[in-house]
């Protein structure tokens, strides 16, 4: 078996590096872990924040984000991902406890936080496809993700994962590309917000 090279990229958000196995992590959807509770559905997201000075954990189709904690230096921790990741990998172990799978997120299955109104059925189908095709596979190379959370008068409301949730940047990407690009195209569509 040749040894296994991880590759890491850094994204817009300093905290955040991503790690890429070199094979799939998630065949469909995304699942995003915000503390150590959640993350007791997956062995690897478990162990990743048993090192302490983890604050999330992202799952994406080929590759893992990692958040480190304030201040804490990825120099020091990036051996200890590296070796959790490749461990994981290596062995073959499965991503998710047994029985834990309903977990997963696939965005867009879920209603969302707003009650979406009939009548807007078509903007909100515009809405999800402009997300599916323009928004998701950009920010999936930063390392995250962002859910279509619903439509309410005007407003979009969406929610940031992995290194898109507390990203310095997750602002401007939000109002100056998702917002115009939506606007551009939804022209119903008159604000954005994360959720």
């Amino acid at each position: 078996m040749p040894p296994m090279l991880i590759e890491t990229e850094s994204t817009p958000n300093p905290a955040t590096l991503k790690f890429l196995p070199g094979q799939p992590v998630m065949e469909t959807g995304t699942r995003d872990f915000a503390s150590p509770e959640e993350a007791e559905a997956s062995p690897l997201a478990s162990a990743l924040f048993r090192l302490g000075d983890v604050t999330g954990v992202f799952f994406g189709r080929d590759f893992v984000s990692v958040t480190a904690a304030p201040g804490v230096a990825w120099s020091d921790l990036k051996p200890d991902v590296l070796g959790i990741v490749m461990d994981h990998f290596l062995g073959q172990m499965p991503l998710f406890n047994p029985g834990s799978a309903a977990g997963i997120s696939v965005p867009g299955e879920d209603a969302g936080d707003f009650a979406d109104d009939p009548a807007d059925a078509d903007i909100i189908d515009q809405i999800k496809e402009l997300i599916e095709t323009r928004v998701r596979p950009a920010v999936a190379n930063d390392g995250g993700d962002i859910v279509y959370r619903g439509f309410d008068k005007g407003n979009v409301y969406l929610k940031m994962q992995g290194a898109c949730a507390g990203c310095p940047s997750s602002t401007a990407t939000l109002k100056n590309g998702i917002e115009s690009l939506l606007k551009h195209y939804v022209p119903e569509v008159t604000a954005v917000h994360a959720v």
